[in-house]
């Protein structure tokens, strides 16, 4: 037995999906994310401790912030024609904009994916990759230790277009770049 799929779920066009196109799918689930043409759903509900970190970073990341930098949570990067992830965090060089959907790759500083047990392969392995080919300077890869937070730092090498680590950091996260921070990370999911 086969379900028929909803008219929305087809492509526009014969090419498939296009990143402009999820300004018009307001059927898609909330989270409807597009990488390399294919609409990607998040179906399973997130834990908590995600849904806490990712709002409890997003804020730390906003207070830290110097001028001229913003922090936003649910928010697409327009990387290509084709793709149109959803980082669970981002921090944006420019204005906050009220109508904004998306951000281009030269306006985002840092994108920061928490791993979920769905979106392992895509956070590890396919995002990252994405985010680095778009130019994004910085990446930061969250990671479930035991209920303790590991947070993966990755800075873009512009020759090869690809992020080398720069550390894990656990308890504590300090770094200077994009921006000076000393975030504790024990206090972000408490």
């Amino acid at each position: 037995m086969t379900a028929e799929l909803p008219d929305w779920m087809y492509p526009p066009r014969r090419s498939g999906w296009e990143a402009d196109d999820l300004d018009h799918l307001p059927q898609a689930p909330r989270h409807t994310e597009l990488i390399d043409g294919a609409l990607i759903f998040r179906l399973v509900p997130q834990r908590s401790w995600h849904s806490r970190l990712v709002t409890s970073l997003s804020f730390a990341l906003r207070q830290a912030a110097p001028e001229g930098f913003d922090a936003a949570l649910e928010m697409t990067v327009r990387l290509d024609k084709k793709s149109r992830p959803e980082p669970d965090v981002l921090v944006a060089t420019v204005p906050y904009e009220p109508d904004r959907t998306s951000y281009l790759p030269e306006e985002v500083a840092l994108v920061v994916e928490v791993v979920s047990e769905e979106s392992v392969d895509r956070d590890r392995n396919i995002k990252p990759f994405k985010y680095a080919q778009a130019g994004i300077p910085h990446f930061w890869r969250v990671e479930d230790e035991d209920g303790e937070s590991a947070v993966h730092v990755y800075e873009l090498d512009r020759v090869t277009h690809s992020y080398v680590p720069t550390g894990i950091h656990r308890g504590r996260l300090k770094t200077t770049v994009p921006f000076v921070m000393d975030i504790d990370l024990e206090s972000l999911t408490p």
